[in-house]
């Protein structure tokens, strides 16, 4: 599993009961994880302690239940060198996936260490955490979503971080449209960071569905990266799609084509009250 090397802002502090606690900045907050199938005693004193919790609903979704009425709508934390805005959001969310961090740091280094100007194109890029982390490590970035509400958060982050003057074009878009459109304008990426919904629809309502549309959308992607690659990054949530089947895709997609080598594994956060890491999600990773 990869993990983050450090996480300055940020504690998961316990898991139990298909719920986790975390500490984010000042606050603690409880919410649901499908991973947490364990019931357990709550090692962690610290549940009767969280300032909101997340409660789901038997009718689909939830809501926040805010115990500390002190609590702001918003905050931020520091992480990683960066500084992001934490709000308790619909669906759970928090703004910040912190288990990213461990691919924040991969492609930070290789930015650094690449000796050329490298040109990034962040896709469903969220609230663009990967993308204050490559255009900190000196890159040029291209951060397209289709929410304009994530794209707003990911320039008020670029602020927050001191890189409100960096090289960051954002775009709100249907990523497959936008990624089509640059072909044709003969625009190109040394690297291409992808972290697409399990379902979703686009600004004019184009569906998304991972399983039918993820192979189709990394030839688009094969199309528009430069002549000197440098990696391409495919993570997912979806339960089910593995990081074998991802390492698998970018194989046929990607690395047939363009030689190079596919690692993928789980990525994951580690709890403080056991030590022991809990899976959030996957990714895999081509380089050239």
């Amino acid at each position: 599993m990869w993990l983050p090397k450090s996480l300055t802002d940020y504690e998961l502090i316990d898991t139990s009961d298909g719920a986790r606690l975390e500490r984010w900045g000042d606050f603690i907050l409880s919410r649901p994880d499908p991973q947490v199938i364990w019931k357990n005693t709550r090692r962690s004193p610290e549940w009767k302690r969280a300032d909101a919790v997340y409660h789901r609903s038997n009718k689909g979704g939830g809501a926040w239940d805010i115990k500390n009425k002190s609590m702001p709508d918003s905050w931020t934390i520091s992480t990683n060198g960066l500084v992001l805005c934490v709000k308790t959001m619909g669906f759970k969310h928090t703004g910040v996936f912190p288990e990213q961090a461990v691919n924040w740091e991969w492609a930070g280094e290789l930015i650094r260490n690449a000796g050329r100007p490298i040109k990034v194109l962040n896709l469903f890029a969220y609230t663009g955490g990967a993308t204050m982390a490559c255009a900190a490590a000196g890159a040029s970035v291209c951060h397209v979503d289709a929410s304009k509400g994530m794209v707003a958060q990911a320039k008020e982050n670029a602020r927050l971080s001191g890189l409100e003057n960096a090289p960051i074009r954002y775009i709100v878009d249907d990523c497959a449209k936008f990624v089509t459109r640059e072909i044709r304008r003969g625009n190109r990426y040394d690297a291409i960071i992808l972290d697409p919904p399990s379902y979703g629809r686009g600004p004019t309502g184009e569906v998304w569905k991972i399983e039918d549309s993820i192979g189709d959308f990394l030839e688009l992607c094969r199309e528009v990266l430069s002549d000197e690659p440098l990696f391409v990054l495919l993570n997912s949530y979806t339960t089910g799609l593995a990081s074998s089947t991802m390492a698998y895709l970018l194989h046929l997609k990607i690395a047939e084509s363009l030689g190079g080598s596919v690692t993928a594994d789980e990525i994951g956060l580690v709890t403080s009250s056991t030590g022991m890491p809990l899976g959030c999600g996957a990714s895999a990773r081509w380089t050239k």
